[in-house]
């Protein structure tokens, strides 16, 4: 007898939009996170969230964009994890994070360390074309309500 697949946990919240490849899109897509999520009741991580997609955008605008085609932002809140997906057209650069150096001219390619410290868990996953880099956050389960007791 086979075993019973459980079913998906429902999410609670969702949002996806596609932004255009330009610089502009990314403060667009940085805002529009930090405001979803403490509108969805996560307003400490409105601040990590926007950091994150902040620097998901700007690295897919630099290493994933083609002519012609969208980056998607993803942002989802389950009963205990948020979170962000940035998708973009090219799946041959997987992201890698750079050590950080002490060379001043050296500036650029430190966003996924950034990422790995603020969020619990980041990784990348293939699509049929591109690829989706993601962060998540553990979301801590509700305290249980206790009845009062008036005397």
């Amino acid at each position: 007898m086979a075993e019973p697949v459980p079913l998906p946990v429902p999410l609670l919240h969702e949002d996806r939009l596609d932004y255009t490849p330009i610089q502009r899109s990314v403060p667009l897509a940085r805002r529009r996170a930090a405001r979803l999520v403490a509108e969805w009741g996560q307003p400490g991580l409105a601040g990590d969230v926007a950091l994150v997609v902040s620097e998901l955008m700007t690295n897919a605008l630099l290493h994933g964009s083609v002519r012609g085609r969208l980056i998607r932002v993803h942002v989802t809140l389950g009963h205990r994890t948020l979170r962000v997906e940035v998708s973009d057209p090219r799946g041959e650069r997987p992201p890698r994070p750079r050590p950080a150096g002490g060379d001043a001219a050296d500036q650029f390619g430190r966003g996924l360390l950034l990422v790995e410290a603020v969020a619990a868990r980041w990784g990348w996953e293939p699509r049929t074309v591109g690829k989706t880099v993601y962060a998540e956050w553990d979301i801590p389960a509700p305290e249980p309500v206790r009845a009062s007791v008036n005397t």
